[in-house]
């Protein structure tokens, strides 16, 4: 039995073998089968087969055949795929796949395959399979308010006819989701569906609707930021190193609470830039989280590692031969021993927030070295003392071969040319490239946003370099036309100002486009007129006199007449009228000292005062006239930049002095007799005690007025006036505009006595429409126009302005948008201000306050508008309790 068994299992071994060996047998005579087959079909079927990869063949393009659902001929399909026949290619190949690729990125087709269709004699016929992409027809957005939904599909590129891609449908999606999460809504979701229509004009294309469904969800804001793992920097004051990311509360009037990401990214780095500025140089930030609390609001989590505090240890300069040591150190102003401030060094080195800044990047670049490069690297951290290397490669020194401007269109090369700081041949100097941004800017004549500078062909061995300036024309003149009721009758305006005027092509009829433009020039017309006044001037203004230097040449006449009124007939009195005719010349020069900011200007003006029966209480003479001869000196520093619509920073200030001739020296007049006489006659007019006729009263009044025509019939006085205001960005945009003004008359001879005529007039929107007598109004918000007015004894308005008055402002302001097209921001506003006749009666803190907020409107062809609301909280003049609420419309007011 053994045996037997022994044997059986040696049967069975053998069995398995034999079954193996079968089996190995059967697969491979299989496979053999399966590839023989698949050979003699791919040789002899007449149906075109997909190719697949293997080892490829040569083969020469016989024929390329196209089909599917396509409007594109076939020759174009072959056209834009890259292959043709006759060419030899690698079945497959690289050729097959470029171009399949190719006909992807066409962004036209839609299922695109490549067979074979028959290989015949080394020669291959092809077959491309696609259809084309549908067409979109008409867009459909829910979830939003109908007026945003044009620009949503403007933004998108969703107009008829653009093929619908994948693409379009996920980078759609992607946008919008993005767009509301920067508004705040988190949980911004956007569904959107394609239905494929068919086309009822060509029914060869497929067309497509899309419905856009987007739910903005609830505006998700930060109710809690908390901060783990900070022990030397407090939480309240980390919470304000984050300057786009806030928590909720209602102190953060200008930054809003809503959560956005790439805002949270940022202020993540400002926090550690918080502790790298007082030494903690390993500060870190070990995660952060966002948590919902509810569909409204998040918390945010922060964990810290602050790290140890480091020094300032040993500061090197390498590479440097310009400049000595000393003065790098000079420049850099940080010393062994001070704490470690990793921004400041950054900033030192190359501050990229302030084009002034005085840093080492700077210091090079504005002596020529535009290649130079500064890196600072640490070399030693023992001891929690950090020596650094200053590293400096300073190349060459560079010079311009070429300056140039394009985009002028209407003004011409010169006007440009004048204005530039940088000139072919000349050092390059970082600065002056930036001032010539700067006064180009302030010619107002293009627009200040797209200014820009190209640097061509740099060649740093040579150490040469082109430079081109880049500007964009904007409309510079300006219309004014009005028309309203006031004053008794209609009032009529036609104002034409044509800042970008061409003198020498006036008799050029082809350069009326519609008037001549492009030297510079300013030329202003105004008119206006109702029934009782009219108003005349015309001004020319040339910056350039003689186009060689920067001295401006100005010139004016105007000419106003005043009709009283007819208590009769309620119209116009023609025989009672005040005539005023004016002419002024000026001259004003940029100087280069202290440094090229100043313009020193000079000006003589005379205004001829004609008064025939035109008694009121302003003159005390209603027949005679006044002569006003007087030479204007002042000194200005304009550094605003760069918009002169919307400055950000920079500041502008001005001091004048207005002077007459003291007539009182040489013309033999004794004012001091005068002036008794006058007050003589005073007691006579005033006769409280009723002791005079009438006739000797009228006799006195006459005595008076001959007087007065006496004093006034030259004007002597001097007039001092200074303003100041500065321009500071807070935070992006954000713009802070403090100012200051002050305003004083002053006579000679006190015995003369103050004139009527160029008075200060305080209060409301500080257009003056006509001044009939030389007089300044001054805008102050919250209260009448020219309603502050000095008192006299017995509190009552003088109604004749002041010979003083002081104004203080603050303003802040944020841009809706500063396009080409309209530039428009809104403002806040506090401000003070005070009209008196004598400085015993001045205080600078006995101020008329208000306080309101406005819109200002600018566009090119029609200049500013723009709406202010005040609340005067003082009572003005006369009155006893605040003034409130005043709305004052600015048309053509200074920005």
């Amino acid at each position: 039995m053994k045996q037997l068994l022994n044997i059986k299992k040696e049967n069975d071994g053998l069995g398995k073998q034999v079954n193996k060996l079968t089996n190995k047998v059967l697969l491979k005579t299989y496979i053999l089968f399966i590839f023989t087959l698949l050979f003699v079909v791919s040789n002899q079927t007449l149906q075109a087969q997909e190719i697949t990869p293997q080892n490829g063949e040569k083969y020469i393009i016989g024929g390329i055949a196209v089909v599917g659902e396509t409007s594109f001929s076939e020759q174009t399909i072959i056209t834009y795929s890259g292959l043709r026949k006759g060419e030899e290619v690698i079945v497959p190949g690289d050729k097959i796949s470029t171009a399949i690729k190719k006909l992807w990125n066409s962004n036209l087709f839609n299922n695109i395959e490549i067979y074979i269709n028959r290989v015949e004699d080394g020669e291959v016929f092809l077959e491309i399979r696609l259809e084309d992409l549908p067409e979109l027809n008409e867009v459909k957005i829910n979830g939003i308010k109908k007026s945003k939904k044009e620009k949503l599909i403007t933004e998108n590129s969703l107009t008829k006819g653009v093929k619908v891609t994948e693409n379009l449908v996920t980078t759609t999606k992607n946008y919008l989701v993005s767009k509301y999460q920067k508004e705040g809504f988190y949980n911004t979701k956007v569904h959107i569906n394609t239905i494929e229509i068919e086309d009822t004009i060509q029914t060869s294309k497929s067309a497509m609707n899309m419905v856009v469904n987007i739910d903005k969800g609830k505006k998700v804001k930060i109710k809690n930021i908390n901060f783990s793992g900070n022990s030397v920097i407090t939480d309240s004051k980390l919470k304000k190193a984050m300057k786009n990311t806030k928590q909720k509360n209602i102190t953060h009037i200008f930054k809003r609470s809503k959560y956005i990401e790439g805002d949270f990214r940022e202020d993540l780095n400002s926090i550690v830039d918080k502790y790298k500025e007082i030494g903690y140089r390993d500060a870190r930030i070990l995660s952060d989280s966002l948590v919902v609390l509810d569909p409204k609001h998040v918390a945010l989590y922060i964990e810290l590692e602050e790290g140890e505090l480091y020094t300032f240890g040993q500061i090197n300069f390498i590479g440097n031969t310009v400049y000595s040591d000393q003065v790098l150190r000079r420049t850099l102003r940080i010393n062994p021993g001070d704490t470690y401030n990793g921004v400041l060094l950054e900033k030192r080195i190359a501050d990229v927030e302030n084009p002034d800044a005085i840093d080492i990047t700077n210091l090079y670049q504005n002596n020529g070295y535009l290649f130079s490069s500064i890196n600072p690297v640490e070399v030693s951290a023992q001891g929690n003392v950090i020596d650094l290397e200053i590293r400096i490669s300073e190349g060459k020194p560079v010079y311009f071969t070429d300056v140039s401007v394009v985009g002028n269109d209407v003004t011409n090369d010169h006007v440009i040319y004048r204005e530039m700081h940088t000139r072919p041949g000349q050092l390059y100097n970082k600065s002056n490239v930036i001032r010539t941004i700067r006064e180009l800017s302030q010619l107002g004549f293009f627009d200040a946003a797209q200014i820009a500078t190209n640097f061509n062909n740099p060649n740093p061995n040579e150490g040469t370099i082109d430079l081109e300036y880049s500007v964009v024309e904007t409309g510079s003149s300006q219309i004014e036309l009005q028309g309203g009721y006031g004053g008794g009758g209609f009032i009529g305006t036609l104002g034409l100002s044509f800042n970008n005027f061409s003198l020498r092509n006036i008799f050029n009829l082809e350069s009326y486009k519609p008037v001549p433009r492009g030297d510079g020039q300013k030329l202003s017309l105004r008119l206006q007129a109702s029934q009782f006044y009219q108003t005349y001037s015309f001004s020319f203004t040339e910056p350039w006199l003689g186009g060689e230097k920067p001295v401006q040449f100005s010139t004016s006449v105007s000419h106003t007449k005043q009709f009283l009124y007819d208590t009769q007939t309620g119209k116009a009195d023609r025989d009672k009228r005040f005539n005023i005719t004016g002419v002024s010349v000026g001259l004003a020069k940029r100087l280069n000292e202290p440094d090229n900011f100043f313009t020193l200007s000079q000006a003589v003006s005379y205004q001829h005062y004609n008064l025939k029966n035109y008694n009121t209480g302003l003159f005390t003479f209603g027949d005679g006239y006044s002569n006003n001869l007087a030479y204007t000196i002042g000194l200005s520093r304009n550094s605003t930049y760069n918009d002169p619509v919307f400055p950000v920073g920079g500041s502008n200030f001005n001091v004048s002095a207005k002077l007459t001739l003291p007539y009182s020296l040489f013309n033999d007049v004794d004012y001091g007799a005068l002036k008794e006489e006058r007050e003589e006659l005073s007691e006579i007019v005033k006769d409280p005690n009723q002791i005079y006729s009438n006739e000797e009263r009228m006799a006195a009044n006459n005595g008076i007025a001959a007087i007065d025509q006496e004093r006034f019939k030259w004007l002597e006085f001097y007039k001092i006036k200074f303003k100041a205001e500065w321009y500071a960005e807070i935070v992006k945009k954000l713009v802070l505009k403090p100012s200051a003004e002050f305003g004083f008359l002053g006579a000679y001879n006190q015995d003369r006595g103050d004139i009527p005529f160029e008075r200060f007039f305080l209060g409301g929107d500080g257009l003056g429409s006509y001044s009939l007598d030389g007089r300044e109004t001054i805008g102050l918000r919250g209260y009448p126009n020219q309603s502050i007015q000095p008192v006299d004894e017995n509190g009552v308005p003088t109604n004749d302005g002041g010979t003083i008055y002081n104004k203080f402002s603050l303003e802040l302001r944020y841009p809706i948008t500063l396009k080409q097209q309209a530039k428009i921001f809104v403002l806040g506003f506090m401000e003070g201000g005070i009209s008196v006749n004598d400085f015993k009666d001045y205080s600078p803190y006995d101020l008329k306050r208000s306080a309101g907020a406005g819109l200002r409107v600018f566009m090119p062809a029609f200049g500013l508008l723009g709406i202010d609301l005040g609340y005067g909280f003082d009572p003005v003049p006369g009155q006893n309790k605040a003034n409130g609420w005043e709305t004052h419309f600015i048309i053509g007011q200074q920005f």
